[in-house]
């Protein structure tokens, strides 16, 4: 099955002369999509970009982490596990020009369930991750059951 997905990333850091010079020009912009809040993007601040608007580097990090989070309350619902609350402390590192890994933390609570198949179920999720699935580089995941 094919998903589309479109939206538009709006440059918005023309000071005036546009990219006459390297230093001349803000790295920021805004993602948006029909019915949605935008997002206020830049660069990574070692790259000239403003720290208080996402990266694409934190945006990457935040979709690894969403779709396993996603796949794991899906297989926890099929499999009788109640969750009651999921945060991951994700982290990613990256050399030079390219992702090194992706460490996803999370801890998760569950009411009700096997606790041993709640932690393989991570496993699953994993596996079933589009983003990990899409990737040329390890996304870990370190999982905690409360």
């Amino acid at each position: 099955m094919k998903h589309h997905y479109q939206l538009t990333v709006t440059w918005t850091g023309n000071r005036g002369s546009g990219t006459s010079g390297y230093r001349d020009y803000d790295r920021d912009h805004a993602i948006s999509a029909a019915g949605k809040p935008t997002i206020p993007g830049s660069s990574d601040p070692a790259f000239r970009g403003d720290a208080t608007r996402w990266n694409p580097e934190e945006l990457l990090v935040a979709s690894a982490s969403a779709c396993h989070k996603l796949w794991y309350l899906h297989l926890c619902a099929d499999a009788g596990i109640i969750v009651t609350a999921y945060e991951d402390a994700a982290a990613g590192t990256m050399h030079d020009d390219r992702f090194e890994r992706i460490v996803l933390r999370p801890r998760v609570t569950i009411a009700a369930g096997d606790r041993e198949l709640a932690l393989q179920l991570h496993h699953v999720a994993h596996q079933k991750c589009y983003i990990a699935n899409s990737v040329n580089f390890p996304i870990l995941c370190e999982p905690s059951i409360v």
